[in-house]
């Protein structure tokens, strides 16, 4: 194990921990600056039609839109309407699902370059993984929009987007850069006394090997997985050990070789991805779903987040499984 050092506590913990407050303030004064301009009643109009048949809120729409634009602001948007009761637990899980098509979207240049930057040579590959994923994005969307509609209570006519005149009443005469400011000022303090002590607990078992020791005893139990050869379970190992791109230049090596088909490199992805979100959704987004949800609304979060995610993922792998290997 390496010693713990100034140079490591800077560059692993203070910097990216810096980074994710600032990104956090950031988009907590933009969500509030958004939601004090009532700006969410006419961003709802974008999403209203599906957020009206999964009868989703207004501000479920609303940060739908934005969620192309930003998954932080997004998220700040509902945390803002749940501390205000306008949304109630399940209304909160469903309106954060709702939003996996967009949030994935955000991402998809960036991952679609990197990809096809491995799979370079054969960019079917790369197409055909991206394909996938992003397919299982917005099967993930539709669902929660079918089920809502039937285990979510019925929305008032109207009320996407909805009392635009009161809104602006209720505002009063001060100034909404003045309002979103006090409003940043209370909300700030509370999300960054959850979040800091949970972000540096990650660091210390991070570099301590607690992740490590999980991903490794995950790496070791993939008996179910004997469909695929075992050079293609190495690219599932690699990725279980925190390196992505290290999984990725091996999945391409071996590809290149003709070592592995395109199918098994797809499929072996795919499953690596599945293994390792979770672990990866701990790391990196429960500090800061703690701090703006709360600790344990955080975790729900993350656990129905990651379980759709799973399921969805699997189940277009099965389909890709069943439609490369028919026999």
């Amino acid at each position: 194990m390496e010693p713990l050092t100034w140079a490591i506590v800077y560059k692993g913990l203070l910097m990216p921990l810096s980074r994710l407050v600032l990104f956090i303030s950031a988009g907590l004064f933009v969500g509030i600056l958004i939601e004090t301009l009532n700006w969410t009643r006419f961003m709802a109009i974008l999403a209203a039609p599906i957020a009206r048949f999964g009868r989703l809120k207004d501000v479920a729409a609303a940060s739908f839109s934005m969620a192309f634009f930003s998954g932080f602001t997004a998220n700040n948007m509902l945390a803002e309407a749940y501390d205000k009761k306008q949304l109630s637990d399940k209304e909160l899980v469903f309106s954060n699902l709702f939003n996996s098509f967009p949030v994935f979207c955000q991402h998809l240049p960036s991952l679609y370059g990197i990809i096809l930057g491995y799979f370079s040579a054969t960019p079917h590959v790369g197409w055909t993984y991206v394909g996938i994923t992003l397919s299982a994005a917005f099967l993930r969307t539709l669902v929660i929009v079918f089920v809502g509609h039937f285990a979510l209570p019925p929305l008032d006519e109207g009320c996407i987007p909805c009392r635009l005149e009161e809104a602006e009443k209720k505002r009063g005469k001060k100034h909404p850069l003045l309002l979103a400011w006090e409003r940043f000022r209370k909300r700030l303090p509370k999300i960054a006394f959850i979040t800091i002590p949970i972000y540096t607990a990650i660091f210390f078992a991070r570099h301590y090997g607690l992740f490590h020791y999980i991903e490794q005893s995950l790496g070791q139990n993939m008996g179910m997985l004997d469909f695929l050869p075992p050079e293609a379970l190495s690219i599932i190992a690699v990725q279980l050990l925190g390196e992505i791109h290290g999984s990725l230049t091996l999945a391409a090596a071996l590809l290149g070789e003709g070592v592995l088909t395109a199918p098994q490199v797809i499929l072996a992805m795919l499953v690596a991805n599945i293994l390792s979100s979770p672990m990866r959704a701990v790391r990196h987004q429960f500090p800061y779903y703690a701090g703006i949800f709360r600790p344990r609304m955080g975790l729900k979060l993350i656990v129905f987040n990651q379980t759709l995610r799973a399921a969805s993922i699997t189940l277009l792998a099965i389909g890709y499984l069943l439609l490369v290997y028919p026999g």
